[in-house]
């Protein structure tokens, strides 16, 4: 079975993000999605997948999110 490994977390900055999902295409683990509430710009932002199922691998702290990321709207957090 896959260790249910976590090296890492993300925030994202609700009102930042524009939705333009290349954080989501980016991650490598699939640990980002798009979340059903919108924010109060009228945008759907991106969501951190905080929790992962069984056999997923959490966030590896790789921060290709942030890098593509044109609004600035994700932080980086390793664990160490």
């Amino acid at each position: 079975m896959a260790k249910n490994t976590k090296k890492g977390k993300i925030t994202i900055d609700r009102e930042r993000c524009k939705g333009c999902y290349l954080c989501i295409e980016v991650c490598p683990n699939d640990n980002i999605e798009v979340d059903t509430v919108l924010n109060n710009k009228g945008y759907a932002p991106a969501l951190f997948k905080e929790n992962t199922n069984e056999g997923e691998k959490g966030c590896i702290g790789c921060a290709q999110c942030a890098w593509v990321c044109p609004e600035v709207a994700i932080e980086v957090y390793r664990a160490k």
